[in-house]
C-alpha cells in the first residue's frame, strides 16, 4: 500500500509550522508527539486569526456597519466550511467553546421538558473506552433525571466488546460513543453500535475528537445523530468546538444556554427562541477562531485525508514494531494496527510515566504522561496512568526512531 506522502511533501508540510523549529532542552528541534492532546498549527491558521482581527473584527449579526457586516459573513462562511467537510447542512452546525461544551450542551437540553427528554424510565449507553467528556456530562444526566447509567465494555486489548452490546434495550434512550480512543487509538466499529441504538430507537452519538483529523469524516455515512467537534485537535485555534446534530432532532430541542442572540422575541412573562442553530448559541461567539478553523479546514483538504490516513499508518506501523521489541515497553490497548490510529500509549517495567516522560523530554521528545482523562479505561488495563505517542502527518520515520532508540534506555537508565 501506498504510504501516502513522501519525504518531500513531508518536509514542505513541515516548514507550514513554525513550532517545529523550537529546540528542546536537550538541544535537538522538539519532536512533537502529543497530537491527541492538541495539534500544531500551520501558519496559514495563525495568519487567518491575526487577519480578522487586525481587518475584519466587529460584533456578528445585526451591525449595519462594514465589520460588523465583513465579521457576520466571515462567521457564517465558517460554519458553511465546516458544514461541507462534514457532509453537512450549515444549520445543522452549533459552535461552542469546546467539544466537551458541546457534550454539556446536548446532555443538558435532554434533561429538559421536551420530546427527547431523558426520564427516569431511560438508560443511557456510553462505553468503558470514553474520555472523561462524554462520559461524566452522561454521568451526571442519569443522576438528574434518574435513568440508568450503562456502558459498552472491553475486550482484553481495549476495543469495544461487541458481546456486551446487549446493554442497548427498548429503554435505551441515548448511546453515546467515540469513534476512536484517545488512549489505545483503536477506531470503534460505529456500524455496528449505530445498528444496535437503531434497533432499540436510540439517539446516536459521537465523539470524533481523536478521529476528525485523522480520518475522513462524513457525519451521513456515519448514520449518527450528533457529533462533536474539536478545533484544536483538527490543526485550527484553541477556543472552538461544534456540535452537528441532525435537523430533525435540533428543531424539537429546547436551548441549553439562554441570554443574548438567542431569542426572537422577549416578554417580562417569557421568551421565545430563534430557530436552530442560533437557538443554542448564546452570546459572544469564537468568530476569530471559528475562521481560524475554517483555514485549517482548507489545509487538510489541500492535503487529504486519505493520504493524511495512508501516512500515518506507515508511521504507526514503525512505532508499533520498534516498541514491541522492546522486552520492557508494554503497549495498553490491540498489539497490531488494523483498525487504529496512530495513538500509543505504554508502560514501562517498574518506571513511572512521569519520569518516563521527563526522560523522553530530555531527548527532545515531547510525549504525554497520566491518565488522559480515561481512568476507567486505565483501570481495565490494571494501571493507573501511562505515556502515550500520538503522531501526525507532521511526524517523521525518523522522529520515531528516535523515540523507539530514546524508550529502549529508559529502564536501565532508571535502573541504574
Amino acid at each position: 500500500m501506498s504510504e501516502g506522502l513522501n519525504s518531500k511533501q513531508v518536509e514542505r508540510i513541515r516548514a507550514d509550522f513554525p513550532i517545529l523549529a523550537r529546540v528542546g532542552r536537550g538541544g535537538r528541534p522538539v519532536a512533537y508527539m502529543d497530537s491527541a492532546a492538541t495539534s500544531q498549527k500551520p501558519r496559514c491558521v495563525i495568519e487567518a486569526e491575526d487577519d480578522f482581527y487586525l481587518s475584519h473584527n466587529g460584533a456578528i449579526n445585526r451591525g449595519t456597519h462594514l465589520l460588523g457586516d465583513e465579521a457576520t459573513s466571515a462567521f457564517e462562511d465558517s460554519r458553511y466550511r465546516l458544514a461541507r467537510f462534514l457532509n453537512a447542512k450549515p444549520h445543522e452546525i452549533i459552535w461552542t467553546k469546546n467539544a466537551t461544551e458541546a457534550l454539556n450542551l446536548l446532555a443538558g437540553s435532554l434533561a429538559q421538558p421536551g420530546a427527547l427528554e431523558v426520564t427516569a424510565k431511560d438508560n443511557l449507553v456510553i462505553t468503558r473506552a470514553e474520555h472523561h467528556s462524554n462520559l461524566v456530562p452522561w454521568q451526571q444526566l442519569a443522576k438528574k433525571t434518574g435513568a440508568q447509567l450503562r456502558w459498552i465494555d472491553l475486550t482484553p486489548d481495549g476495543r469495544l466488546d461487541l458481546d456486551t452490546l446487549d446493554v442497548i434495550d427498548e429503554h435505551t434512550k441515548v448511546v453515546a460513543f467515540t469513534h476512536a480512543s484517545n488512549v489505545t487509538g483503536a477506531i470503534s466499529d460505529v456500524a455496528k453500535v449505530a445498528e444496535a441504538a437503531d434497533a432499540a430507537g436510540a439517539i446516536k452519538v459521537l465523539d470524533t475528537c481523536q478521529s476528525s483529523v485523522h480520518l475522513k469524516i462524513d457525519v451521513k455515512a456515519l448514520n449518527v445523530d450528533f457529533a462533536v467537534f474539536s478545533s484544536h485537535k483538527m490543526c485550527g485555534p484553541t477556543g472552538v468546538g461544534a456540535l452537528w446534530g441532525r435537523d430533525e432532532f435540533l428543531q424539537v430541542m429546547p436551548p441549553f444556554l439562554t441570554g443574548g442572540s438567542v431569542v426572537a422575541d422577549v416578554t417580562m412573562e417569557e421568551t421565545l427562541f430563534l430557530p436552530p442553530p442560533n437557538r443554542f448559541e448564546a452570546g459572544s461567539q469564537p468568530v476569530a477562531q471559528a475562521v481560524g478553523w475554517a483555514r485549517a479546514l482548507d489545509y487538510l483538504d489541500q492535503i487529504g485525508l486519505e493520504q493524511i490516513e495512508r501516512y500515518e499508518s506507515a508511521l504507526l506501523a514503525n512505532l508499533m514494531s520498534g516498541l514491541n521489541s522492546i522486552s520492557t515497553c508494554n503497549i495498553l490497548g490491540p498489539a497490531d494496527t488494523k483498525q487504529r490510529l496512530a495513538v500509543v500509549a505504554f508502560e514501562i517495567d517498574g518506571v513511572h510515566p512521569h519520569d518516563v516522560g521527563q526522560f523522553l523530554d530530555a531527548e527532545d521528545l515531547a510525549v504525554r504522561v497520566g491518565h488522559h482523562c480515561a481512568i476507567p479505561l486505565h483501570r481495565h488495563f490494571g494501571v493507573k496512568s501511562s505515556s502515550r505517542a500520538s503522531l501526525s502527518f507532521i511526524n517523521t520515520i525518523e522522529e520515531v526512531d528516535r523515540l523507539v532508540e530514546a524508550v529502549g534506555k529508559v529502564h536501565d537508565y532508571f535502573r541504574k
